[in-house]
């Protein structure tokens, strides 16, 4: 498959940064253009507490079918102009590729129906797990895990999906540890190194899957890291200027998709998805205040500010007071889209506006925020196209993010404590440390990792560890 290397940014100024439009549209399921113009909701759900065993597959259709029915119908009687659903395959749903292959084909009959009677237009992304981490040593390229997830992948395009994504987790075997340490030069290597090698190989296949099919080869996300890193940073376990790093540093390794064919939409975990944007054109999905019900951020509102869907992360088919949680969630996603889309109808400068109220509530309260607005974004996205290579890429992310932070704490609007400021300065030493030279920082942070890395997997030779 040929590579392509981005050198330009495809968006280059931050003005026209905004939800609703990327130069690069998508087409998808029944009649869906995503970019042109217009905000989706995507809505993602998963099940109640159950097991997933082959005895109960019949109580998981059950679950499924009636999800479906029930989202379906509030977006049509909300009136929605488009609608995206998401299946994330639980990791026995993937294990099991039969299992998963069957609920997809369920969603597709029910959204192909939904099409026929009522003229939605709607679109179905598949999601696999990536289970490879089911074995110690992690086999990223070979096992029962890896044929599992490739199998996977051709099933669910077989059953009707029409976008293909997934939150791969190469590179973790060196981040968990390094994330809890905030160990910069191993959370470098994780992602920029290990998990760009990971995301070439495995987006090549992906991509493959895909050829020659309806099915689009749409995204990655850095959730295992940059997600888990939010996370960790909102109960106060790490500083939060370093989950702001590791959120930029997330996108040399998410970009590699789509050098590697990915044409999007992104994937909605991917909170790096605005410096896709920006250098790709492809069109993104995000996730903010209204996946509240999935996980808590700092970021909820500056995140819609540049989403081509918008989207709820995940639900729990629950019962609550006001009906099934996906359908309450569904209709939390439809009147957020309905606001930037009338924004948007009401021309551009109305659209700039609501953008930039979103991104002036959260910027100056986080530094998670703070890189996330328009003008940070593309400075950001500028630095990581005029280097070469993924490694370069992400020394140049380090270094432009603090620049970012330490200027908006000292002369800007971003609100800073004092423990957060000594981590910038702590931060600043720690990639003034880091090798220049690629193979000697792989070596430098892999040696604790060793027993963990399988040399193979990242084209690494064992005596360079």
């Amino acid at each position: 498959m040929a590579v392509r290397h981005y050198t330009n940014l495809t968006i280059d100024r931050s003005e026209d940064l905004i939800f609703g439009r990327a130069p690069h549209p998508v087409t998808c399921g029944h009649d869906l253009t995503i970019g042109a113009g217009t905000v989706y909701p995507e809505i993602n759900f998963t099940l109640p507490p159950m097991e997933v065993t082959e005895s109960t597959m019949p109580a998981v259709l059950d679950q499924y079918q009636k999800i479906i029915d029930g989202v379906c119908q509030r977006a049509v009687d909300l009136q929605v102009p488009g609608l995206v659903v998401e299946f994330e395959l639980l990791p026995p749903m993937t294990i099991e590729p039969a299992w998963g292959e069957s609920i997809v084909a369920l969603l597709r009959r029910a959204l192909d129906g939904y099409h026929d009677k009522h003229g939605l237009k709607i679109a179905l992304r598949a999601t696999p797990t990536d289970v490879r981490d089911g074995e110690r040593p992690v086999r990223r390229r070979s096992g029962r895990y890896w044929e599992a997830m490739r199998d996977s992948f051709r099933r669910c395009v077989s059953a009707g999906a029409d976008m293909l994504s997934i939150e791969s987790t190469g590179g973790k075997e060196a981040s968990d540890d390094a994330l809890l340490q905030c160990d910069l030069q191993t959370m470098l290597v994780a992602l920029g190194v290990l998990g760009a090698r990971d995301m070439a190989f495995l987006w090549d296949e992906i991509g493959e899957a895909c050829k020659g099919t309806q099915c689009l080869s749409a995204g990655d996300t850095a959730c295992g890291f940059a997600n888990t890193a939010m996370v960790l940073a909102d109960r106060k376990m790490i500083p939060k200027v370093f989950a702001a790093v590791v959120r930029t540093l997330s996108t040399v390794r998410t970009l590699v998709a789509h050098e590697h064919g990915a044409v999007g939409p992104t994937k909605d975990c991917a909170y790096e998805g605005p410096y896709i944007k920006a250098i790709t054109g492809v069109p993104i999905s995000l996730e903010g205040k209204s996946a509240a019900c999935a996980h808590l951020s700092s970021i909820g509102n500056i995140a819609a500010a540049t989403a081509d869907l918008w989207s709820n992360e995940s639900v729990q088919n629950v019962r609550l007071l006001g009906g099934d949680a996906p359908v309450v969630s569904l209709e939390q996603l439809a009147y957020d889209c309905r606001l930037m889309n009338i924004a948007a109808a009401d021309g551009a400068d109305a659209a700039r506006m609501l953008r930039d109220w979103l991104v002036r509530s959260d910027a100056a309260l986080d530094p998670q925020a703070y890189v996330l607005t328009p003008d940070n974004v593309i400075r950001v996205a500028r630095a990581i196209v005029e280097a070469d290579g993924a490694f370069a890429r992400s020394r140049e992310t380090i270094a432009v993010t603090l620049d970012i932070l330490r200027e908006g704490a000292t002369d800007g609007p971003l609100h800073l404590n004092d423990r957060e400021k000594h981590w910038l300065d702590m931060l600043q030493m720690q990639l003034e440390m880091i090798p220049t030279d690629e193979e000697a920082a792989i070596k430098a942070a892999c040696l604790g990792t060793k027993p963990d890395l399988v040399p193979g997997a990242y084209e690494i030779d064992d005596d360079k560890l």
